[in-house]
C-alpha cells in the first residue's frame, strides 16, 4: 500500500504557484487584493533606519554638557549635510572660533544635555519588494506584504546560485545530453534564460555572465567550475545572495548528468516565453528549491489544476537523493509493506525501482523524492 508524501521535485506544465512577498520589517503595501501584477510591480515598500552617528560635541569644544545648548547651531529634527557646523564657540571677543562639524549627512535625532553628544541619524535605506511573477494578488498581509498567485509551468531544480531574475526562455541545446559550451553563447542572448543539456562548462558560465544572460538552466555543473565562477566554495549555507548577475539552476545535480527528458521537453515547449527564475537553495530544514516559473496565460481559469500532494505508488516517478544513486531518476516497481534491514543497520521501509539507466535497485523510501507530474 502506498504512503502519502508531500511532492518532492515539481516539474509540471501547469500548476498553481503562490509566492509570499514579505518585507523584512513593517511598511506599506502598495497593491490591492485581486490586482494583476507583473514581475517588476512594487507590491510593498518600507525603509530601514540609518545608523546613528554620535558626535562628541561637548568634548571637542571643551564644554560641560550643560553648556552645549548655548553653542548649538542645529536643533533636533534638522536635516544636515556632511561637514555642516553643529555647534561653535567664540572667545576673546569673537577673534577665536571653535566648531564641531558633522562627519555625515542625515537628521539630528539626539542632543544630550547629560553627555554633550549630538546624534545624527544617517538617511534611511528604502526597501521595495516586487511581485517576482506575473499573476494576481491573492492575499494582503497588512503592513508586511502580499501573496501573489498564478497558473504556471514550473520546474524545480536540485541546486542553484543567484537571485530572482526574469527573462525569455531560450533553448540552446538540441537534446538533454548536449553540454552548454562557450561558443554556443552569443550577445543576442542578453537578458534571456538560456537552457542547455547535461552540463555547463566554467568558461560558458562566465561567458553567459559577460553577455548578460538572466539565467542558465542545465542538468549539472562540475563543482570546481562553480567555485571558479563564484570565486569561493559555496559550502552548505542557503544560496541566492551571491554577487553575480546571472542565475544558475541545475536540474539534476553536480558533475555531468543529462537533463531529465520530461524537464527538457517542458522547457523546450516554453521557448520564447517570459520566465521568473531564482537560484536560492536550502537543502536542510525548510527546504528551498531553485525554480523556473513561466505563467501560463494561454490557459483559462476554468482549467486551473488542483494541488493535492502526491501518493508514492507503483509507477511513481522519483529521484534518488542519497548516494550511491544520487540524482538518478527512476520509476517505482514495488513497495514492500514490511520494514527491511539495510546495510547501515537500520530497519526501514524501502521501495524497489527501475532507474533511468536500467538498473533495478532497492532504496529506503526516505532517500527518494517524488517528481510531481
Amino acid at each position: 500500500m502506498g504512503t502519502a508524501y508531500t511532492p518532492g521535485l515539481k516539474v509540471s506544465p501547469r500548476t498553481i504557484v503562490r509566492k509570499t512577498r514579505r518585507l523584512p520589517l513593517k511598511g506599506q503595501v502598495m497593491v490591492s487584493e485581486g490586482q494583476q501584477v507583473s514581475p517588476d510591480t512594487v507590491v510593498a515598500r518600507t525603509e530601514i533606519p540609518g545608523i546613528m552617528q554620535t558626535v562628541r560635541a561637548g568634548e571637542q569644544l571643551g564644554l560641560e554638557p550643560a553648556e552645549l545648548k548655548a553653542a548649538l547651531r542645529v536643533q533636533v529634527g534638522d536635516k544636515v549635510e556632511r561637514n555642516q557646523v553643529l555647534a561653535e564657540t567664540r572667545s576673546f571677543f569673537g577673534l577665536f572660533k571653535s566648531e564641531v562639524r558633522t562627519p555625515v549627512a542625515g537628521t539630528v535625532e539626539l542632543i544630550s544635555e547629560r553627555s554633550g553628544h549630538i546624534g545624527v541619524r544617517l538617511p534611511a535605506t528604502p526597501i521595495e519588494v516586487t511581485a517576482y511573477i506575473h499573476g494576481k494578488v491573492a492575499e494582503i498581509i497588512p503592513e508586511e506584504g502580499v501573496v501573489v498567485e498564478t497558473l504556471a509551468a514550473m520546474v524545480q531544480g536540485i541546486f542553484g546560485v543567484g537571485g530572482e531574475r526574469t527573462g525569455e526562455i531560450h533553448m540552446i541545446a538540441k537534446s538533454p545530453d548536449d553540454p552548454l559550451t562557450e561558443d554556443m553563447i552569443t550577445p543576442d542572448m542578453a537578458g534571456k534564460v538560456i537552457v542547455g543539456g547535461a552540463n555547463v562548462s566554467g568558461t560558458a558560465l562566465k561567458k553567459a555572465a559577460e553577455v548578460g544572460c538572466a539565467g542558465v538552466v542545465v542538468g549539472a555543473i562540475i563543482d570546481k567550475d562553480l567555485i571558479d565562477f563564484l570565486g569561493y566554495d559555496i559550502g552548505v549555507a542557503i544560496t541566492g545572495q551571491e554577487d553575480i548577475n546571472t542565475t544558475l539552476i541545475t536540474t539534476e545535480g553536480f558533475g555531468s548528468i543529462r537533463m531529465a527528458d520530461r524537464t527538457f521537453k517542458l522547457l523546450s515547449s516554453l521557448q520564447g516565453q517570459l520566465a521568473s527564475v531564482n537560484g536560492a537553495t536550502q537543502i536542510r530544514a525548510g527546504v528551498i528549491r531553485p525554480e523556473v516559473i513561466v505563467p501560463r496565460v494561454d490557459i483559462g481559469v476554468e482549467d486551473e489544476p488542483q494541488d493535492f500532494g502526491q501518493i508514492l505508488d507503483i509507477g511513481s516517478h522519483i529521484r534518488v537523493i542519497r548516494e550511491p544513486y544520487f540524482g538518478i531518476l527512476g520509476t517505482v516497481t514495488k513497495l514492500p509493506p514490511e520494514p527491511v534491514l539495510i546495510p547501515s543497520g537500520a530497519t526501514v521501509r524501502v521501495l524497489e525501482a527501475e532507474l533511468s539507466d536500467g538498473r533495478h535497485v532497492t532504496v529506503p523510501r526516505a532517500n527518494v523524492e517524488i517528481i510531481e507530474e
